[in-house]
């Protein structure tokens, strides 16, 4: 199947926006892997006078976790589907968590009059875009020195196994419940779009080659060890090496 890309992407994210957290909440762990993924990103001070990007923030529940990992931070959170935005847009905020829609692109353009930014959180989103090197370089250009990185993101370990507990789970679960809601276009992109992204260890070197350092992976609890990952990385300071004592182990390695 061909996968979906760009405004058809965000046009099937609209449509699936009035059923996405209901469907999200019958995986097992969603909101409590994504809330330790935005732990890991280990901010100081429960992010005071920090300023942190949800890149991707979908209808705010890695919005939801960044908030609790990081109470006094002030969040950007971006997203290229209008139907996601109003789906977060109608959730109560605190004044310092602002949403804007914009593509993971265009996020990166209107930055470039705006003070860097401390950390960038992005889940489930480097698979969906078209050029993820790309736009790793515009993140890494987003960052001050030194600031941090958390990629949040279906990324198999490579194993046979994970593969086909993946396939077995999308077209057990994922796939019909998706098809009920109206959705089987955006789930079974979802299923494919998995199998055609980088392995664990793929993506730890793709964001290595993109400059950035310290890159670690962690894996996540439950049926999802395997097949979802968190990926952390500095833009490191000049001159200094990464030195992140996050959970996870070394550049290269896979859960």
């Amino acid at each position: 199947m061909t996968l979906l890309r760009d405004h058809d992407l965000a046009r099937a994210f609209d449509h699936a926006a009035r059923t996405y957290d209901s469907l999200t909440a019958l995986n097992p762990g969603y909101r409590t892997d994504l809330l330790r993924s935005a732990r890991r990103l280990q901010l100081p001070r429960a992010g005071a006078g920090l300023r942190i990007l949800d890149l991707g923030c979908g209808t705010g529940t890695s919005t939801r976790a960044l908030l609790r990992a990081a109470p006094h931070a002030r969040i950007t959170a971006v997203d290229a589907s209008a139907g996601m935005l109003r789906r977060a847009l109608a959730k109560p905020w605190p004044g310092h968590v602002r949403f804007r829609h914009l593509t993971a692109e265009e996020a990166v353009l209107r930055q470039e009059q705006e003070e860097p930014y401390d950390a960038v959180f992005a889940a489930y989103l480097f698979r969906n875009v078209t050029d993820p090197d790309g736009l790793l370089a515009a993140v890494r250009a987003l960052l001050r020195p030194g600031g941090r990185l958390a990629v949040h993101e279906y990324s198999l370990s490579g194993s046979a196994a994970h593969r086909a507990l993946w396939t077995a789970v999308c077209q057990g679960v994922i796939v019909p419940a998706g098809t009920l809601s109206g959705d089987r276009a955006l789930y079974r992109h979802l299923w494919r779009s998995v199998l055609d992204f980088d392995t664990a260890p793929a993506f730890t070197a793709r964001l290595t080659d993109a400059g950035f350092t310290g890159v670690r992976v962690a894996p996540v609890a439950g049926w999802q060890t395997g097949i979802v990952h968190t990926f952390l990385a500095r833009n490191a300071a000049e001159g200094a090496k990464g030195t992140d004592s996050a959970e996870g182990t070394a550049v290269g390695g896979a859960a």
